[in-house]
C-alpha cells in the first residue's frame, strides 16, 4: 500500500506570530517554523498502516525553502520518501490554490490512500481535504479518530459530542484524522540519521503542469485586507470581601450582562 501524507510547514505556535506588512500574508521569514503538530498524527497513522501492509509512506508538502524541514521531520519519524513543491509564485495562495497544487503533485505519484491532518495550526480552516478529494475525484471521509483498512475500503470512526459514526469509503480515498487517533512517535537518533539518505524531491509549478497565474495572491479568492494588534490586556477589578463579596461579585457580573 502506497500512502501519501500531506503535511504543512507552519510558524511555531509558541513564537510571536505576525503578518507581513507588505501583503498581509503570514510572516514565515522572521519566525521559526516546524511541522504542523496536527500533521504528525496522519504521519504516525500512515507509518502504522505501512508497517502492517509492507507499504510505503510518501510525504508531500508545499511551501517556501524552509518547508523542507517539515518533510525532513516526517522522514525522521519513518516516512520513506518526501516531495517538496517549492515555487516563489505559490506565495500568498489560499486554500483553493493550495489544493490545486497538492492535487497536481499527487497525480504524479502512485497511491492507494491519502492522509491529512484535521486542519493546520496556522490557518485552522480544515477545508483542504475536501477540496483535494474533489479535485482528484476521490471519496473523502474526515475527522477520523480511528482508521482501519478492510477489503479495499477505508473504515473510520468519527466521534461527535453526542454520538459516534462509522463511515467507510472505497480506496483510493482521502482521509483526514484528528489528534485523538494515535500518539505520534518521537524521531529516534537512528531515524534522524537515516532520514539524511532518504529521497526528497523538489518540484516546481512547471513540473506539475501549472502556471503562476493559477496560484498566489493574484489568484486567491480570499485575502486579508487589514491587520491590527490585539489590544493590551487591561487590569482587572479587585473585590475586597468584607462580608459582602458575594453581592459585589453578582453586581459586577450583572453589570457586564453575564448573569
Amino acid at each position: 500500500m502506497n500512502i501519501v501524507v500531506c503535511v504543512k510547514y507552519v510558524p511555531d505556535a509558541q513564537a510571536d506570530r505576525t503578518f507581513s506588512p507588505d501583503d498581509n500574508t503570514t510572516d514565515r521569514e522572521n519566525v521559526d517554523g516546524l511541522l504542523s503538530e496536527l500533521d504528525e498524527y496522519p504521519v504516525e497513522e500512515a507509518l502504522k498502516l505501512a508497517d502492517a501492509t509492507d507499504g510505503k509512506v510518501i510525504v508531500l508538502t508545499v511551501g517556501p525553502e524552509d518547508a523542507t524541514d517539515a518533510a525532513r521531520k516526517a522522514l525522521q519519524m519513518g516516512a520513506h520518501e518526501a516531495v517538496h513543491v517549492q515555487d516563489d509564485a505559490i506565495h500568498g495562495s489560499d486554500a483553493l490554490a493550495t489544493s490545486k497544487v497538492l492535487a497536481a503533485a499527487i497525480a504524479k505519484l502512485e497511491y492507494d490512500l491519502i492522509l491529512t491532518g484535521m486542519a493546520s495550526t496556522d490557518g485552522s480552516m480544515g477545508v483542504v481535504p475536501a477540496m483535494l478529494a474533489e479535485r482528484l475525484g476521490l471519496p473523502q471521509i474526515t475527522l477520523a479518530s480511528e482508521l482501519t483498512i478492510e477489503g479495499g475500503k477505508a473504515v473510520i470512526r468519527r466521534d461527535n459530542d453526542a454520538s459516534t459514526e462509522i463511515i467507510e469509503a472505497s480506496l483510493p480515498a482521502v482521509v483526514s484524522v484528528t489528534d485523538q487517533i494515535n500518539e505520534p512517535r518521537y524521531p529516534s537518533f537512528k531515524g534522524i540519521m537515516a532520514a539524511k539518505k532518504k529521497p526528497l524531491q523538489t518540484w516546481s509549478l512547471e513540473d506539475l503542469g501549472l502556471t503562476a497565474d493559477e496560484v498566489g495572491s493574484a489568484a486567491a479568492w480570499t485575502t486579508v485586507t487589514s491587520v491590527a494588534e490585539r489590544p493590551a490586556r487591561t487590569a482587572g477589578q479587585v473585590v475586597t470581601d468584607e462580608g459582602d463579596g458575594g453581592a459585589k461579585l453578582v453586581e459586577f457580573l450583572a453589570g457586564a450582562k453575564l448573569v
